[in-house]
């Protein structure tokens, strides 16, 4: 216990941490000052390296990434464990009633990512229907000699941007859209406000079969829960324009990827821009790879150091709450 002993010399009364790393693997140096400001944080390699020194003390696990992951294994060896703090909106990583029967709360980090998220959902919009990367491509190309007059490109302003999931993230999009003159479609579980509907001149659809046949753009801003698994397959694509663009910000597990190759390699849609696989990354054979109508990035819409300081600090507030018994900001309920 001299190892223990001395840490707690050093770091006084502040509660104990789990983290998965400092670093490009888990949290990035510029958001641990806040961490370190409130609590005695232990990196999740020097846990496992001495599970009997630091188990019994931690009491908050910050989850980033889905690491360190949350299995009974994990949650056996943490016996003193009261909160688990995830970083960003998705939750679908998380077993909440297998954690709750540990009596461990758990929160995420909802507000805080729509704006970071709903700028990433029209930059992977712009960016495939401009074909900026075919552009770059062709400017550093050492063979270039003439400029391209068309790469394909599709007009953005005046268009019809198809939104499924009008949430936070959603609703940030649209009013993103109505600056490019957009005609904003919406498919939700509940419909928004008729304010709210004025304000980014948005139309709400029935059924999503609708908005599909109508979009030229579509944007999936869904959380990844059984009813959304898989909720765009063949049957969706077949429905989508010829010249429509599908967009993913949300999971990549929503769209049937296999259908998605299928229906853009035979040119059903024109394009799909991802920040979102399954996995993550892809195998470096998958056919999404090789495909020239295709748009991926590494699901870093959140990937901003002011957004992830907001994360962490939205995550230190509800994991201090918890440690003193007190109502969560963004509590997770089973």
């Amino acid at each position: 216990m001299l190892i223990l002993s001395f840490l707690q010399a050093m770091d006084g009364d502040k509660p104990w941490a789990l983290i998965p790393e400092v670093g490009e693997k888990g949290i990035l140096e510029p958001a641990m000052d806040i961490l370190r400001q409130h609590f005695s944080i232990v990196q999740h390699q020097d846990f496992l390296n001495n599970p009997g020194v630091y188990g019994p003390k931690i009491q908050a696990l910050f989850n980033w990434w889905n690491v360190p992951k949350a299995t009974p294994v994990l949650l056996s060896s943490l016996p003193a464990l009261k909160v688990i703090a995830s970083g960003g909106a998705g939750y679908d990583h998380l077993d909440l009633p297998c954690i709750a029967s540990w009596g461990v709360r758990v929160s995420n980090t909802p507000g805080v990512v729509s704006d970071c998220t709903a700028d990433m959902a029209m930059a992977l919009l712009l960016a495939s229907a401009r074909n900026i990367v075919e552009g770059h491509q062709v400017m550093m190309d050492p063979k270039t000699t003439l400029l391209p007059q068309w790469l394909g490109s599709v007009e953005v302003s005046g268009s019809t941007l198809g939104i499924i999931g009008m949430g936070k993230i959603g609703y940030k999009i649209a009013q993103r859209a109505k600056g490019f003159d957009m005609k904003i479609l919406y498919y939700n579980r509940n419909r928004r406000s008729v304010e709210e509907e004025q304000a980014l001149g948005a139309s709400y659809c029935k059924n999503m079969a609708d908005l599909l046949c109508r979009s030229d753009f579509v944007m999936l801003a869904v959380c990844l829960t059984p009813e959304t698994t898989g909720l765009i397959g063949a049957r969706e694509l077949a429905l989508m324009k010829p010249t429509a663009t599908l967009v993913n910000i949300s999971r990549g597990s929503v769209v049937d990827q296999d259908a998605l190759v299928e229906a853009l390699q035979a040119r059903t849609i024109r394009a799909a821009a991802l920040d979102v696989t399954y996995p993550e990354p892809l195998p470096r054979n998958h056919p999404l790879l090789g495909l020239p109508n295709v748009l991926i990035t590494p699901h870093f819409g959140t990937s901003t150091i002011n957004t992830i300081r907001k994360m962490v600090q939205k995550m230190v507030d509800n994991a201090l709450a918890a440690i003193k018994g007190e109502p969560m900001p963004d509590e997770l309920k089973c």
